[in-house]
């Protein structure tokens, strides 16, 4: 029973401890049952993690658009704590590649949560290393000390197994799906829950992610979790966390103050740092990415667009969609596998256009089509919500994508938009540019201006 047994509390018979501190009066009630010598010295000071999570609420869109997340799209959490039983070390490496091949990429962003204890037991570049072709594709790792938190609250779904990170994201009311969880006959120290704990509680409630057989599978559980879940499911649990929820900063500093044996200060309340809002980090997606697309109208302009990143060559197929006009290959100039850009029908650069090195786009793509005769489309994308494009036959646009109702940029990855000109290029010939090109990924409706660029 992790944190609360004799050996983690005790030393030679004696609490190591001057206060032990809890959150809820349930935990004092198994710290009894567990180790009463270490009883007398519990502290009821809430819980300031959980405190600075509820305050951060209101700024949940935020931290969504900090992580490249538009409206339309779902946030896919990915948590493991540190554990043989945990979510890296189960299925986790099943995982990725099927999100990759089952998740839209303008459908869905994936970010992951992994335990400082992973970072930095395994090294950061062990880690890096094994979420390699994930990053490629488009995950985000998320730092493990800084924007967690963040993360947790922007989420969508949840991810996860017996960590206290899955635990919050219940708590907020988050749907959850466990994709590890320690059994009833797990024994191992790192991974023994005590049955009356509230975390083993959520196991038994929350919805397990079944090993994903058939193509579809695994996109379809993410969204019966979302879309089947009650916000308050979990009411319960949420109110396992803390007891005096929004008062840890004041019965923390009066504990801590008492044992220095000086008196609080005089002045002001006490208060949390208030979570900050995280660099804005779009998908870095380096990958090659296989686009199908789908004329659905001419007046005005209309083309859906389904991309998919590769993650490796046993990649998992993922749905074919079979009204397909076009499919074809997109590749980034930084692709791992350089030789996937002698075979790219679109070529795609991210970076401002005043780049010294490389730019304007004007010149970057025309000096890409002339070293890659079978591309057809070159991407300049400078910015969240526009691109510059060449096409084969020279002429130069910018698309643009109008802004939503409330005057943000949309965030939706702009060559997305570049791969739909090219599925309308490929039905209505090289000379046919529309004013304007109705992009449709899923559900969304993208407004995007197709402007000559200048030269």
């Amino acid at each position: 029973m992790f944190g609360l047994a004799p050996e983690w509390l005790l030393h030679q018979g004696r609490p190591l401890a001057a206060a032990t501190v809890l959150s809820h009066p349930e935990q004092l009630a198994r710290l009894t049952a567990a180790c009463p010598e270490a009883a007398p010295t519990a502290v009821l000071a809430g819980d300031p993690c959980y405190d600075r999570i509820l305050a951060a609420l209101p700024h949940r869109d935020r931290f969504r658009r900090a992580l490249g997340v538009a409206p339309h799209q779902r946030l896919v959490v990915l948590n493991s704590t540190w554990s043989t039983r945990g979510l890296l070390n189960d299925a986790l490496p099943r995982l990725l590649p099927r999100l990759a091949s089952e998740l839209p990429a303008d459908e869905y962003r994936t970010a992951a949560v992994l335990h400082p204890n992973i970072w930095y037991g395994h090294g950061p570049g062990q880690v890096r290393a094994w979420l390699d072709r994930a990053r490629r594709a488009g995950l985000v790792t998320v730092p493990p000390l800084d924007a967690w938190r963040q993360a947790v609250v922007a989420a969508d779904c949840v991810i996860g197994d017996h960590g206290s990170v899955t635990y919050y994201a219940a708590a907020i009311g988050t749907p959850v799906l466990l994709g590890a969880f320690p059994s009833d006959d797990d024994t191992g120290a790192d991974s023994a829950l005590d049955p009356a704990s509230p975390v083993a509680a959520l196991g038994r409630t929350a919805p397990v992610l079944r090993h994903p057989g058939r193509a579809g599978d695994l996109r379809a559980q993410i969204d019966r979790a979302i879309d089947t879940h009650a916000p308050d499911r979990y009411a319960e649990l949420a109110a396992l966390t803390s007891s005096v929820p929004g008062e840890s900063a004041a019965r923390l500093r009066r504990l801590f103050y008492g044992l220095l044996k000086l008196p609080e200060p005089g002045h002001g309340p006490a208060l949390l740092d208030p979570l900050p809002l995280p660099a804005y980090e779009p998908a870095a997606r380096t990958a090659p990415v296989r686009v199908l697309t789908r004329l659905l109208g001419t007046d005005p302009a209309r083309v859906a667009v389904v991309r998919h990143p590769e993650t490796g060559p046993d990649d998992p197929i993922g749905d074919v969609d079979d009204d397909a006009d076009a499919v074809h290959t997109a590749a980034h100039e930084d692709t791992q596998d350089p030789g996937r850009l002698r075979v790219a029908d679109v070529i795609v650069r991210h970076g401002p256009g005043d780049d010294p090195r490389v730019g304007p786009p004007a010149a970057w793509t025309a000096e890409v089509l002339a070293r890659h005769p079978h591309c057809r489309l070159a991407v300049w994308v400078d910015g969240p919500d526009r691109c510059v494009v060449r096409t084969r036959s020279g002429r130069l646009v910018r698309l643009r994508a109008q802004p939503g109702a409330d005057g943000r940029a949309a965030l939706t990855d702009p060559a997305a938009y570049a791969s739909a000109l090219y599925g309308w290029l490929v039905v209505q010939g090289a000379s046919a540019l529309p004013a304007w090109l109705v992009v449709v990924t899923g559900g969304a409706h993208h407004q995007v201006a197709v402007e000559h660029a200048p030269r």
